[in-house]
């Protein structure tokens, strides 16, 4: 059996869902490992935009079954509401989408606690999406939350989310604006509707395993939010590298055969937290308009600078990848110049290392390359060898910078804007 895994490997919004839509077409079955609706991916096929949140976007894949693993977080109405949209849109999902009930469940309160939670650290702002993911962990890890197997148990949801509740009113008081009996009412209709996607991922992987089945395995977020290795606090509330793929299903370390790293061009971030190759002047506002840098799952700008290879070094090290998918490049065709970050240093002494420590990362100073723009559209390129010639150099630069290969370059928004190499 082969496991290909395609993560993160900056601080999300790189365009992972498109190589996985493309992975998914020789894959039988698309799992997500963590994380949950706080996640965003755009695909398009044939003119039709899909955005995807906590569905794997193998959906897109008519002959793909999808899993939403154990070690995600799912609210349930965003289940709904986001198949509901791409049945709008005609997509079919019937039979091809479960969710593990070992994971845990999202409910509106953690959605009203994380408001909360974030006004609670003051100047310190997270920058969160208050989808609820941070208080969905923080109760997984406390053991008062539910999960998806729960909800079958009535007696024992409801007993879980009043108690849920009570100590969540016990440290808001009347901040908190929450009728639980409001939302225990609407799972009685969700327990019924939950039965044919809530599933036992452990023998549905094993059978996977011992058929061979080719399986993708789609990252959310990327290890730079991963909450032991990225920028913490600023980070999600999971592991979003490949030590969560090991625990949020059930695979095996031996059964993963490629981890891709899908690197942007450039650097982006959303919310809050050091940023070393950000840049607030015309060359960040250049890429974030033709990048069309703007949050599926927030609406919020994006925040753009220079691709930092310490970054994605300190990644790699983190996910030991196989490949880099390269992506956006052309959003890059119109600069006369790039820089790219090879080194950082703090007080005139070079760091050896990307800093654990948020302080001194937001006083690094960053050592720049500069490498010669190409000054010609690459959007539609088929071919490596159809790419300007500095192009495939700043490209060449990064493969042996980071000592990875480049197999697949993005150069545009559809599904057949990819060279592969």
């Amino acid at each position: 059996m082969s496991v290909t895994v395609v993560l993160g490997a900056q601080w999300g919004d790189e365009g992972k869902g498109k190589l996985a839509d493309i992975l998914a077409h020789s894959s039988k079955l698309c799992c997500r490992a963590q994380g949950g609706n706080n996640a965003g991916h755009t695909i398009v096929v044939d003119g039709v935009t899909y955005d995807f949140h906590i569905l794997p976007s193998g959906l897109v894949n008519p002959g793909c079954i999808n899993l939403i693993g154990s070690g995600c977080v799912v609210h349930v109405p965003s289940f709904f509401k986001e198949l509901a949209a791409l049945h709008a849109k005609g997509l079919k999902t019937d039979g091809r989408i479960y969710i593990s009930d070992r994971a845990q469940v999202v409910f509106d309160v953690h959605q009203l606690v994380d408001g909360l939670e974030e006004v609670e650290l003051g100047g310190g702002l997270i920058g969160t999406t208050k989808k609820g993911i941070g208080p969905t962990y923080s109760t997984k890890m406390t053991r008062s939350g539910m999960r998806m197997c729960d909800i079958f148990n009535e007696e024992k949801f409801e007993a879980g989310v009043r108690r849920l509740a009570d100590g969540y009113k016990k440290r808001f008081g009347d901040l908190l604006q929450y009728d639980v009996e409001e939302e225990i009412k609407r799972y009685k209709g969700y327990r019924t509707q939950l039965q044919d996607y809530v599933v036992d991922q452990v023998p549905l992987l094993a059978s996977a395993k011992d058929k061979k089945t080719p399986i993708l395995v789609e990252g959310a977020n990327a290890i730079m939010l991963d909450i032991d290795h990225g920028t913490y606090p600023f980070v999600t509330s999971s592991n979003t590298g490949l030590g969560g793929v090991l625990t949020g299903l059930t695979l095996g370390w031996r059964s993963i055969r490629e981890v891709i790293g899908v690197v942007k061009a450039y650097t982006t971030r959303v919310g809050s937290g050091p940023f070393p190759t950000e840049q607030l002047n015309a060359d960040g506002e250049k890429l974030q308009q033709v990048g069309h840098e703007v949050g599926v799952t927030t609406g919020r700008k994006r925040r753009c600078g220079w691709l930092d290879l310490v970054v994605v070094k300190h990644s790699h090290a983190c996910n030991d990848y196989t490949a880099i998918n390269l992506t956006k490049l052309d959003v890059l065709d119109d600069f006369d110049e790039l820089k790219v970050a090879t080194s950082y240093s703090y007080n005139g002494q070079p760091l050896e290392y990307f800093p654990a420590d948020m302080e001194i990362l937001s006083k690094v100073e960053v050592h720049y390359e500069t490498l010669p723009g190409w000054k010609t559209a690459t959007t539609g390129v088929k071919t490596w060898g159809d790419l300007p010639e500095n192009a495939r150099k700043y490209i060449e630069y990064i493969e042996k910078f980071i000592d990875v290969p480049v197999r697949w370059i993005g150069v545009g928004p559809a599904r057949d804007h990819m060279i592969s190499r």
